[in-house]
């Protein structure tokens, strides 16, 4: 068990959070952000006999000890050890019980003594969660972001504030940010998608609300209308979406890759030269123009020798 005074680091309990990962639950949140020894915690910030008496609350706090955690960091703090890291610690030991209301009160002390030790901001937005206060959640979690923008406990417990007060902006930013840092890690990779497909969705119902007669929401039929294997009526929608725009060369770039795809060259080679027309420098544009090109070559017969 690390001292008060030996310089100790959180890098345990970061290690902690990046093993548990996705399936990160309160309670192993809590523990993983138990508070062994504060790096600035100087050896004479407290007495020896608190010092004492919080070490032993340390250890009670990490073998489940609750009553007896809780005794002593109370002890601590009614001797004259009012020390942010002693709250946060029975901030921790309240949380485990499920007195999120009480665990509050230790997590914000806290923060008012410490207000650059992310942790405390962290436990306060999972304790907020718990008791159903996901847009105060959302305010404590974006705190601890700040301070702990690699941490990611802080991106999941945020995701999870974000998603029940259906920001899906928010909610996306969040596994944008986890998968980003941990590429490998397939569980991210699945959520963010998860979370693509929900503002995808919102940004229609979004489009739909604003102007139901807008082109980009052709646009955007069209490209479900692919998704789904329907070439017909995704052709249907982006027409009525350079009808609505004439002016959108990115539809006639995908009408143009849709005719292609259907061996529609002479009707592929008209919707490049509107985006041309539109846009003369696309290099997409000059691209398909090319493909198109080289496709109808092939068509041609071979000539033959005589």
């Amino acid at each position: 068990m690390e001292r008060i005074g030996d310089r100790p680091s959180h890098d345990a309990a970061r290690r902690a959070i990046r093993v548990l990962g996705p399936t990160l639950s309160r309670l192993a949140l809590a523990l993983a952000l138990l508070v062994l020894a504060p790096a600035w915690a100087a050896p004479q910030d407290l007495s020896p006999p608190l010092a004492a008496r919080f070490s032993e609350g340390v250890a009670d706090l990490a073998a489940g000890r609750l009553d007896a955690a809780e005794a002593a960091f109370r002890t601590v703090i009614a001797g004259g050890g009012n020390r942010a890291f002693v709250h946060h610690n029975l901030g921790i030991v309240l949380q485990r019980r499920g007195r999120h209301t009480d665990a509050l009160v230790e997590f914000r002390a806290a923060s008012r003594m410490d207000p650059s030790f992310g942790p405390s901001h962290l436990l306060e937005g999972a304790s907020l969660l718990a008791l159903g206060q996901p847009t105060m959640a959302v305010r404590a979690l974006s705190r601890a972001s700040e301070l702990m923008p690699r941490e990611p406990a802080v991106h999941l417990q945020l995701a999870d504030a974000c998603e029940r007060i259906a920001d899906v902006i928010c909610l996306t930013d969040e596994y944008r940010t986890l998968a980003e840092s941990a590429p490998a890690n397939p569980e991210y990779a699945y959520r963010l998608g998860k979370a693509y497909l929900r503002l995808s969705q919102w940004t229609l119902t979004r489009m739909q609300t604003i102007d139901p007669k807008a082109a980009r929401l052709s646009q955007a039929k069209g490209r479900e209308y692919l998704e789904q294997g329907r070439p017909d009526l995704a052709e249907a929608a982006f027409l009525d979406a350079v009808t609505r725009d004439a002016t959108l060369d990115d539809v006639y770039l995908a009408l143009a890759r849709l005719y292609m795809a259907g061996g529609r060259l002479d009707d592929a080679s008209r919707a490049v030269a509107r985006a041309l027309a539109l846009v003369p420098e696309s290099k997409v544009a000059q691209g398909l123009q090319s493909s198109i090109e080289s496709a109808r070559a092939r068509r041609l017969p071979q000539s033959r020798h005589p």
